[in-house]
C-alpha cells in the first residue's frame, strides 16, 4: 500500500486513474467540489472505489466543516454554520453550546455516510490570534484555546455518531500564520512558552484517529524547516510533547508554502515522521512521481493506518437518515435560538 491520499479528476474515475489506482494502492482518496454532483453520483464513485481496491473499510476524506470550507453545497445538501458560530453560545453556556455542536457535527457526517464517504478534515483546532491571516478566521472554534479543545471534542463525537471519523488539523497549530499557506510559506517567530497555548487543543485532543500537519515555520522548534517537513516538530513537538500518536497526514503538498520536486517532498515529508502524505490536485505525474518515491511506510505506520481503516463504518443508504438530520437540526437550531 502506498503511504498516500490522493485526489480525482472529476465526477467518476478515468481510465488511467483507474490502472494507476489499482497498481499503486493508495491508503485513501479525498474529494473535492470538482467531484461532487448529487447524492446518486457520489454514491457511485465512492463504491467504485471501494470496489477498485477491494476495500470496503476505505479511508475517503473529503474537506467538509461548515461555513466557507464545504464541498457539498447547498442546494443538494445542507449548508451549515462556521465553526465559531458556537462560541458565543459556548461561552453563555457551556453545556448548550457542546449539545449543539455535537448536534451540528452528527448532522453533517449523515451527509457523508450517506454517500460513502468515511472521514472529514474536521475540526479545525488553531487558535487564532489577534493581526493573524484570515485563512483560519471563524473556521477555528474561538480565540480561547479551551474552549477549542471543547468544542473541538464534541465535534468529534458528533462526527463518529453520524458514522465518521474526524481529522485534527492543522497541528501544532496555524492559528498565529500571517500568511496563507495555500500561497506563501509562514513563519511564526513566537518563543516555546507563548506556543503552549497553540498547542492545548492539540494535547486535549492527542488520543484523536488522525491529525494533519501544517506548513508553517516555527522558529523556536525548527527555523529552517515548516512542522510538515521537520523531523525535530513532528517528533519532539507532535508525538512527544503533545502526545500524539495517531496517524499523522501531511496538508495538501501542492500548497505553495512547499516547494521543490513533489515526489521529493513527499518522502522529505515521510522522513520527517509523517504516516502518509495527502496530494490533492490528481496531477497523474505528480502522483506517479509520489508513488515512486516514497518508501514502504514503517512499522508504527502500518499500524496506524490498521487502526485507522479499522476504526471506519460503511454505513448503507436508509430512508430514515433525512429524518433522523433534521431532527438534529432542529433541535441544533432550537438550542441556538434559545435566550
Amino acid at each position: 500500500m502506498t503511504p498516500a491520499i490522493f485526489g480525482l479528476a472529476g465526477t467518476m474515475l478515468s481510465a488511467d486513474e483507474r490502472d494507476f489506482f489499482r497498481e499503486s494502492q493508495p491508503f485513501g482518496f479525498i474529494l473535492f467540489g470538482r467531484n461532487v454532483e448529487q447524492r446518486s453520483q457520489l454514491r457511485a464513485l465512492t463504491n467504485d472505489l471501494r470496489s477498485l481496491t477491494g476495500r470496503d473499510q476505505l479511508p475517503i476524506l473529503i474537506d467538509q466543516e461548515g461555513g466557507r470550507v464545504a464541498r457539498m453545497q447547498a442546494p443538494e445538501w445542507p449548508a451549515y454554520p462556521p465553526a465559531a458560530i458556537f462560541e458565543a453560545l459556548y461561552a453563555h453556556d457551556p453545556d448548550r453550546g457542546l449539545e449543539a455542536c455535537t448536534l451540528n457535527f452528527e448532522a453533517l457526517a449523515l451527509d457523508l455516510t450517506e454517500v460513502g464517504i468515511t472521514v472529514t478534515c474536521a475540526p479545525v483546532l488553531d487558535v487564532p490570534v489577534a493581526g493573524a491571516h484570515d485563512v483560519i478566521g471563524d473556521r477555528a472554534f474561538s480565540q480561547n484555546p479551551d474552549h477549542v479543545a471543547a468544542l473541538g471534542e464534541a465535534c468529534l463525537t458528533g462526527l463518529r455518531n453520524g458514522g465518521v471519523e474526524g481529522v485534527i488539523k492543522h497541528i501544532p497549530g496555524h492559528g498565529r500564520s500571517a500568511l496563507d499557506s495555500h500561497k506563501d510559506l509562514p513563519r511564526v517567530a513566537a518563543s516555546d512558552a507563548e506556543l503552549a497555548s497553540d498547542l492545548l487543543p492539540f494535547n486535549a485532543l492527542s488520543g484523536a484517529l488522525m491529525a494533519m500537519t501544517a506548513h508553517v515555520i516555527f522558529e523556536a522548534w525548527d527555523a529552517d524547516h515548516c512542522a510538515t517537513l521537520s523531523p525535530f516538530v513532528v517528533n519532539e513537538v507532535i508525538r512527544k510533547k503533545v502526545g500524539f500518536d495517531g496517524l499523522l497526514m501531511s496538508d495538501d503538498l501542492d500548497m505553495k508554502a512547499l516547494s521543490g520536486e513533489i515526489g521529493e517532498l513527499a518522502l522529505a515529508s515521510q522522513r520527517a515522521g509523517c504516516d502518509v502524505v495527502l496530494n490533492c490536485w490528481a496531477n497523474m505525474t505528480d502522483m506517479v512521481s509520489i508513488a515512486e518515491k516514497l518508501s514502504a511506510p514503517s512499522i508504527q505506520s502500518q499500524d496506524r493506518m490498521s487502526r485507522v481503516c479499522a476504526a471506519l463504518v460503511l454505513a448503507t443508504t436508509s430512508a430514515t437518515i433525512s429524518e433522523r438530520q433534521a431532527a438534529l437540526i432542529e433541535k441544533r437550531d432550537e438550542l441556538m435560538s434559545r435566550k
